[in-house]
């Protein structure tokens, strides 16, 4: 992305009073970059190294720079998920920070029952969802967020390999939401059966049987094409 998604995310949230969400902070205070906190160096060093749990209880105990963390650790894997659902960089990178500003608001309601990884693609696949039913598939390429060996790769092969994924992405966008949600977390984010469960609010079977329908539908409309 352009711009850091976790300093534009900072933003946000520092702009919005700890109480009444949704308000914003008044237009004189916005866009002003303040000194940093002194100190400020040693607690991203230490946040750096930190498991998720003490980032969750440093962020809720409001220590500055804990969320950060958060997404700092995170804004990968779910700029993916976003980019799986919706096929353009603009629109998963508006997604993504939805993701990361909803669980920063609900950050209370995460109980550590599952991990945040996947309490994030729980809110992530719930925002996509919402999101993709209104809009059509684009078809930009995530080559930027997938380095290949372009020197050893012939200009033919890489048109092909960028031909073949937009057929796929074209393709996953037509199966029913489950499916589609199913076969993103398992193919491309290498979600367990179980995880991906946790993360659709369903059962085991119904996940597996969801990955399986949704690979049959896929080689109906694939033919020959393999993920």
């Amino acid at each position: 992305m352009a711009q850091s998604l976790a300093w534009t995310l900072s933003e946000a949230w520092q702009a919005q009073p700890r109480t009444g969400a949704g308000r914003r902070a008044p237009a004189a205070d916005r866009g002003v970059i303040k000194s940093r906190p002194a100190g400020t160096d040693a607690a991203e060093a230490t946040f750096a190294v930190a498991d998720d749990a003490t980032l969750v209880a440093a962020c809720l105990a409001g220590r500055p720079g804990a969320f950060d963390a958060i997404v700092e650790r995170h804004r990968r894997a779910i700029y993916q998920l976003c980019y799986r659902f919706v096929g353009n960089h603009e629109d998963a990178s508006e997604l993504s920070q939805d993701v990361f500003l909803r669980a920063y608001r609900g950050l209370r309601s995460f109980r550590g029952g599952s991990s945040l990884a996947t309490w994030l693609y729980r809110i992530g696949v719930n925002v996509c969802l919402n999101r993709v039913g209104a809009k059509s598939l684009a078809t930009e390429p995530l080559d930027d967020r997938q380095p290949i060996d372009v020197v050893a790769e012939p200009a033919s092969e890489r048109m092909l390999r960028a031909e073949r994924a937009a057929r796929v992405r074209a393709a996953i966008a037509q199966l029913p939401r489950k499916q589609r949600a199913t076969l993103i977390l398992r193919i491309y984010h290498e979600l367990s059966h179980q995880e991906i469960a946790s993360v659709l609010g369903s059962s085991v079977g119904a996940v597996k049987a969801n990955f399986f329908h949704a690979l049959g539908n896929l080689k109906k409309l694939l033919g020959d094409e393999i993920l």
